[in-house]
């Protein structure tokens, strides 16, 4: 097999599934509307479930659900027989995913489920199937073919699955307001937690604190900036910020002057520092040190000079 056959099998994948899509959104707006306006009142947790590869979608739409602000938890389908439906309360729905919704395994849940008066919502490419019958909402996924050559693996059907659960699982996410800060809430941890939750402050090291006087020399900004390890000095006149010098300006300092290292700092040029908040958002930072192109902030808590954060802290950080 060359690149050529390799590419015109992908074409075909990606051909089928976007064919798939188009039919898929004509079909079901009144269907999930419907779901919506259900799980949106819901008081209790949606239950997922399904079996096989829809088992495994399953688990996706529940993560994402509970992810976006929605309780959620995933049973499987051959689980719940064996005692896991001992889960769900009478405020909770079900959510029941498959292809034809009409497997034995299927069939005997979706019966004990109705005698328990739990509320289904049926997923399912078989609208004749006993699960479409037997389900008080249903959202219809038409599956003509699979991408499979031999229309046998789930495929095409499996991303119909879970596109049809991240429609339900944002669109009940924008109806409950679910904003960035509840995001940050449910995800405290991880690269994405992180970047919605860690502070400058989180990251600041107390003993790393690099500070000169205006009326100090060169070599005392010199030997701070190599004690302290952060590449810069802030300078102060009695407390008060009122600049910074780096390595680099160490190196044009040093290339003018005959004998640079008994200048008193005051005596040389300064541009104003960058300045930012103890409370500032790391992720914030990182990206206010690239646009500027420079690689460290002085941070401030209530105007007070607090610490130093390099470039390379935030990075070290996992963001």
């Amino acid at each position: 097999m060359n690149k050529t056959d390799i590419k015109k099998i992908s074409d075909e994948v990606i051909k089928i599934q976007e064919q798939t899509i188009e039919k898929l959104k004509i079909n079901i707006a009144d269907d999930v509307s419907n779901v919506i306006e259900y799980l949106a009142k819901l008081d209790g947790k949606i239950i997922i479930t399904g079996i096989g590869k829809s088992a495994l979608v399953g688990m996706k739409v529940a993560a994402t659900l509970n992810s976006t602000g929605s309780p959620s938890v995933f049973m499987h389908g051959s689980d719940a027989l064996h005692g896991d439906m001992g889960i769900i309360s009478k405020k909770d729905a079900v959510i029941f995913i498959s292809k034809s919704g009409n497997n034995i395994e299927t069939i005997e849940l979706v019966k004990n489920l109705k005698k328990n008066n739990n509320i289904i919502i049926g997923l399912c490419s078989n609208k004749d199937s006993f699960l479409a019958k037997n389900s008080e909402y249903f959202i219809h996924t038409p599956i003509e073919k699979e991408a499979c050559p031999h229309n046998l693996a789930p495929t095409t059907s499996s991303i119909i699955q879970m596109l049809v659960g991240d429609i339900i699982a944002i669109t009940l996410m924008k109806l409950k307001n679910f904003d960035v800060n509840s995001f940050a809430k449910f995800h405290p941890s991880g690269s994405l937690g992180k970047k919605l939750t860690l502070t400058v402050d989180d990251i600041l090291d107390n003993e790393l604190k690099p500070m000169v006087s205006v009326n100090d020399t060169l070599k005392d900004a010199i030997d701070e900036i190599s004690s302290k390890r952060l590449g810069a000095t802030v300078i102060l006149n009695q407390k008060k910020i009122v600049g910074i010098i780096t390595d680099g300006d160490i190196r044009r300092i040093l290339s003018k002057h005959k004998d640079p290292l008994n200048l008193k700092i005051s005596s040389l040029e300064n541009k104003p520092p960058m300045i930012i908040d103890h409370e500032y958002l790391a992720s914030d930072a990182l990206s206010l040190m690239n646009s500027k192109k420079i690689s460290q902030l002085i941070v401030t808590k209530g105007g007070e000079y607090v610490g130093m954060v390099h470039i390379h802290q935030i990075l070290k950080s996992g963001i």
